[in-house]
């Protein structure tokens, strides 16, 4: 990239990635850009993701973390909070919370 914005005033962004995209190295032009602009926004779904994992956070730690996604989905429901529940587990497999697992384990005899 650092390449690229040096010499993209000489000899333009297309003409520089259409040479790299020859290489190993290719590289879009609308990639070069996003990554060149000065300001560079948040998505919707991020902005969102980190309202609704505020809210999962303090839902499984209201509940002494037992709850997993099933059960905060249900909760934040309740709330009325309207989240999909993909989207309540993603963001607690994200963030590393997982509720208790009911089966202590496979019990076998001989």
């Amino acid at each position: 990239m650092e390449f690229i914005a040096a010499h993209r005033d000489e000899h333009g962004v297309d003409p520089i990635c259409a040479a790299l995209g020859e290489t190993a190295a290719q590289i879009a032009p609308s990639t070069v850009r996003a990554h060149l602009s000065p300001q560079r926004t948040e998505s919707a779904r991020a902005v969102r993701d980190r309202q609704v994992l505020s809210e999962i956070r303090k839902v499984h730690a209201d509940n002494l973390g037992v709850y997993g996604a099933r059960k905060v989905h249900a909760s934040l429901k309740r709330k009325g909070t309207a989240e999909a529940r993909c989207t309540v587990e993603r963001l607690m497999k994200i963030d590393g919370l997982q509720g208790i697992p009911r089966l202590k384990g496979r019990k076998t005899t001989q």
